[in-house]
């Protein structure tokens, strides 16, 4: 029988078992401490500044950057579990996970306020300091890309400076499945035709046209729609970002800064979720 643990009215722990695990609660029990698993020691000191002398704001950049890949990380595990979770057929759960990842994504674009407080000033204390380092080299950030469906072997051929297992990481996002793919495996199993274009679209006409009978199907179509939507979202904000603090300057990374990534700004995951609209 379980037995829960907690901290007495003096102040003292208490240990005990629950389900069979050895739980000890409270500082008496001596095994973990907040840092240690955070890992703060470790985390905090990785904000490593380039300028000297230091420049105010380069901590503050640093600190956003990795933040944002700590949160790729994440919703590269969502995204690749609800995948899993629709090839599995458990709709819920792919649906589940994707509304987490939006979530992440409007967290996401918020944070650009934050570097917006920066002054093109301030940023230029630094700047020079980047060089040859570039945003485009993120390679979770094209990971989540490859994921969604927006495949593209150029960029790791493009890529400068990639170690060999973030070129594996890579090479097997552009061989494994993508969320599409999981979508149309869901389709597929409801009994709808994928071997084409023309038979998809008839087949998500149907979906939308008898929400009664596909409700699943449907919500998970608008939740890769929504996460389509959030991803076009941050970078339009990205952009605008990048025009105020650099206008016209080329990336550190070699790129034509501004002028690429609005090159970006058209590009759709699911292009064909998207036209489906113009027919309903």
């Amino acid at each position: 029988m379980s037995e829960k643990s907690g901290i007495q009215p003096s102040g003292e722990a208490v240990t005990g078992r629950w389900d069979g695990v050895d739980v000890h609660f409270g500082e008496e029990g001596g095994r973990l401490t907040y840092g240690s698993y955070l890992r703060l020691g470790e985390l905090l000191d990785q904000q490593r500044l380039e300028s000297d002398p230091p420049a105010h704001d380069e901590l503050l950049f640093i600190t956003i950057h990795q933040v944002y890949e700590l949160w790729f990380k994440q919703v590269l595990h969502e995204m690749t579990a609800s995948r899993d979770a629709m090839l599995a057929g458990q709709i819920w759960r792919a649906q589940h996970l994707l509304r987490r990842v939006h979530t992440i994504e409007r967290t996401l674009t918020q944070q650009v306020d934050i570097l917006e407080t920066m002054t093109p000033q301030d940023f230029g204390e630094f700047r020079h300091r980047l060089s040859p380092a570039s945003g485009f080299q993120s390679v979770q950030f094209r990971e989540i890309e490859f994921l969604s469906a927006a495949k593209d072997p150029s960029f790791v051929k493009r890529f400068r400076g990639l170690s060999e297992a973030e070129k594996v990481r890579l090479d097997q996002r552009l061989t494994e499945p993508t969320l599409w793919d999981a979508f149309l495996s869901v389709l597929d199993r409801a009994g709808f035709s994928t071997a084409d274009e023309d038979d998809l679209r008839k087949a998500l006409q149907t979906v939308a046209g008898d929400r009664g009978s596909y409700a699943e199907i449907w919500e998970l179509a608008e939740a890769l729609l929504q996460h389509d939507e959030l991803a076009a979202a941050w970078r339009a904000r990205h952009v605008v970002m990048v025009e105020r603090m650099i206008g016209t300057k080329p990336g550190t990374g070699g790129s034509s800064g501004a002028g690429y990534l609005r090159s970006r700004l058209d590009l759709r995951y699911y292009p064909l979720l998207w036209q489906l609209r113009s027919s309903l």
